[in-house]
């Protein structure tokens, strides 16, 4: 068994701890940071990587509950962006370490602005400079961010719940009854997997998504890209019918997520006319229909707005099953460092680290370069 599969499977377990933690030893920090993001005049909400894809999650439950966010990558908010007066600054990063993450910081203080950190280690620049850190303990992933990812965006989830006053113990048992109900579906899901011809490797792949599941459909693409070595494309589910579905031709692999309240038929209609083109279609989805156009994860009931939570899962499974189809290590990396904690190039002699690896304190430490 590969330990991104470990990783995968513990993850039921490791979220229903976050969800416990937040309604318990981290509470007051969340709602000292609910208030904090309250009272701020400017919102930022930002991340790298995985942790990226998080906050696209969280955007989209700020949206929906009436409290709209500047949503934008670190790397553009370090080097373009200036904060007004009164910035809160929700930034997200699983180690805290990566090198935007840690230069925004001196940025961010010397505008003013207040510094939510979200993070899964309080051993970090990020936890020990932030105005007010939440730190999501999990046991490090060996390679590929799928712990570390889940936990920051369901904190960031919280987080946004927590502004608006709807976080309470109901939001705790119905997200805990779906992630107990996960786990129940993921043999079932494995044995689909297994089963399916949807996954065939050096084939295109292209990810459609909407709302919160917009985090989910960009990290389905990083996983194929660090774990199966592969190139894929991630899109929003309405732009991909704007021009890009040009592109489809026969086998080509399509994965889109159905949300689980908005736009359902339309984009059912999608899947639909994108295997009577001859593409392969994969979907994943709250109460989908009998009768699907190939591939189909039917996930536990949650939340709509929390769909992310656990619609990654499939995903995640797929993704490493391919890597060893495709026979590729999806637990070791070529290129990228665990941690990137410089901003220039690729190859390890422009990095500053001959041996190819960014040398840290010990392997539990490990990161993927891209999840921050």
């Amino acid at each position: 068994m590969t330990h991104f599969l470990q990783d995968i499977l513990r993850q039921p377990e490791e979220m229903k701890g976050a969800i416990n933690y937040l309604r318990g030893d981290a509470l007051p920090t969340l709602e000292r940071a609910a208030g904090a993001v309250r009272k701020g005049r400017h919102v930022y909400l930002t991340g790298i990587g995985s942790s990226w894809h998080a906050a696209l999650s969280a955007q989209s439950l700020f949206h929906g509950l009436g409290f709209p966010v500047h949503a934008r990558d670190v790397a553009e908010l370090l080097h373009f962006d200036r904060f007004p007066t009164g910035s809160v600054i929700i930034l997200i990063s699983r180690s805290g370490r990566s090198a935007e993450v840690v230069n925004l910081l001196p940025k961010a203080r010397q505008s003013g602005a207040t510094v939510i950190g979200v993070t899964n280690s309080a051993d970090n620049s990020l936890a020990q400079q932030a105005h007010l850190p939440l730190v999501i303990p999990v046991r490090p992933d060996h390679g590929i961010s799928v712990n570390s990812y889940s936990t920051l965006s369901l904190a960031a989830g919280a987080l946004a719940s927590a502004v608006v006053g709807s976080f309470d113990a109901a939001w705790a048992v119905s997200l805990e009854r779906a992630v107990s109900e996960t786990v129940n579906a993921v043999a079932g899901w494995q044995k689909q997997i297994a089963d399916s011809s949807w996954l065939a490797p050096r084939s295109t792949y292209y990810f459609l998504a909407r709302s919160s599941s917009l985090g989910s459909c960009n990290e389905a693409r990083l996983l194929w890209e660090e774990g199966v070595k592969s190139p894929a494309t991630a899109l929003g589910t309405g732009a991909f019918r704007h021009g890009p579905q040009e592109m489809v031709a026969p086998d080509v692999r399509f994965g889109i997520w159905i949300d689980g309240q908005e736009m359902r038929e339309q984009d059912l209609a999608v899947a639909w006319d994108l295997a009577r083109l001859g593409a392969s279609v994969m979907l994943i989805g709250q109460d989908l229909p009998g009768q699907s156009p190939g591939l189909s994860f039917h996930l536990p009931r949650i939340p709509a707005a929390w769909q992310f939570l656990i619609d990654i899962i499939p995903a995640q499974l797929a993704a490493e099953r391919l890597s060893r189809l495709s026979g590729v290590d999806c637990d070791s990396f070529r290129i990228c460092p665990y941690v990137v904690e410089t901003e220039s190039g690729l190859l390890p002699e422009r990095m500053g680290d001959p041996e190819g690896q960014t040398p840290l304190e010990s392997r539990d430490d490990r990161s993927t370069g891209s999840s921050s």
